[in-house]
C-alpha cells in the first residue's frame, strides 16, 4: 500500500514539473514570436519603426547606453523603489497594527482612508516637492504615498477577518490581547502579508517613475522623459523594457522572499 501510494506521488510530482515546463516553454515561445513579428513588421514598413522602434535598434539603443551611464540610471531607480517599498511596508503595517488594536482610532480613520486610497497621488507631486524639497527625498516620497494606504487597508482587512473562533479560544485561556495578536491574528496574516508585499514592490515602482517623471536628473524614468522630450523614440521603448525587466526581477524577488518566509513559518510551527 505505501509503495502504491508513493509511485502516485511520484506520478502527480511529473505531471506538476511537466506542466511546470510546458507553461514556461509557451511563455518563451510567446515572447521570441512577437518579437520576431515586431521586427518583420518594421522591417517591411507595416509598423513605423520611428515611432515604435523595433528590437534591433532596441538591442543598439542598449549598446549605447552601456557605455553611457545606463547602470547608474538603473541604480538610482531600483534603490529609491527598494527604499520606497520597505518604507511602505514596514510604516504600513505598523499602522494597521495600532487600528486593530483600537477599535475607536480605526473607526476615525476609515473615512480619511478610503479618501486617501482614491486620491490620485500623482496630484500631490507638486505638493511633495514644496514639503520635501526636489530630490530623491520627493520621489521616494511619492512611492510611499502610493503603497502606504493600499498597505493599511490590505492589513487591517485581514486582521480583522482572523478566524474569530480561534480568538475566542486565546480568550477563554486568558490570553492577553498582546498574546492574542502575536500568537494569533498576525502569524495567521502572513500570507496576506506576502500579498502586500507582490501589490507593493509594483507600487511603489509606479510611484517612483511618476516622481522621476515630475522631477529627476537620474532613473529610467528620467530617460523616457528626456527621450520624449529630444523625440529619441528608441530610447523611450528601450526604457520601458528595460523598467518591465525590472518590473519582473523584483516581483521574482518578492517570490522568492515569501517561499523563505513560509519555510521559516514551517520551521517555526514544526
Amino acid at each position: 500500500m505505501n509503495n502504491e501510494i508513493s509511485e502516485d506521488r511520484k506520478l502527480y510530482l511529473m505531471k506538476k514539473r511537466r506542466k511546470k515546463r510546458n507553461i514556461l516553454l509557451t511563455q518563451i515561445a510567446t515572447l521570441v514570436i512577437f518579437i520576431a513579428l515586431w521586427e518583420i513588421l518594421a522591417n517591411v514598413g507595416i509598423i513605423d519603426s520611428f515611432l515604435m522602434s523595433q528590437p534591433s535598434r532596441i538591442v543598439k539603443t542598449v549598446l549605447d547606453m552601456s557605455s553611457n551611464n545606463l547602470l547608474m540610471h538603473l541604480g538610482v531607480t531600483c534603490l529609491e523603489t527598494i527604499v520606497g517599498f520597505l518604507l511602505g511596508t514596514i510604516i504600513g503595517t505598523l499602522l494597521a497594527c495600532i487600528l486593530w488594536w483600537s477599535d475607536f482610532v480605526s473607526k476615525v480613520a476609515e473615512p480619511f482612508l478610503v479618501v486617501l486610497n482614491s486620491l490620485p497621488k500623482v496630484a500631490l507631486g507638486p505638493v511633495i516637492i514644496v514639503w520635501v524639497g526636489a530630490g530623491t527625498s520627493a520621489i521616494i516620497t511619492m512611492a510611499l504615498a502610493i503603497s502606504l494606504i493600499v498597505t493599511v487597508l490590505e492589513m487591517l482587512n485581514g486582521f480583522l477577518h482572523t478566524d474569530s473562533n480561534r480568538i475566542k479560544m486565546a480568550n477563554t485561556f486568558g490570553a492577553s490581547k498582546w498574546q492574542i495578536f502575536t500568537k494569533v491574528v498576525f502569524p495567521s496574516n502572513i500570507s496576506t502579508l506576502i500579498s502586500a508585499l507582490k501589490v507593493n514592490i509594483g507600487l511603489s515602482l509606479v510611484g517612483v517613475i511618476s516622481g522621476e517623471f515630475l522631477v529627476s536628473k537620474a532613473g529610467l524614468g528620467y530617460l523616457i522623459v528626456y527621450g520624449g522630450q529630444v523625440f529619441k523614440l528608441d530610447l523611450v521603448m528601450t526604457s520601458v523594457i528595460i523598467l518591465g525587466l525590472v518590473a519582473a526581477a523584483m516581483y521574482q524577488g518578492v517570490v522568492l522572499l515569501e517561499k523563505l518566509i513560509l519555510r521559516f513559518v514551517m520551521h517555526k510551527t514544526n
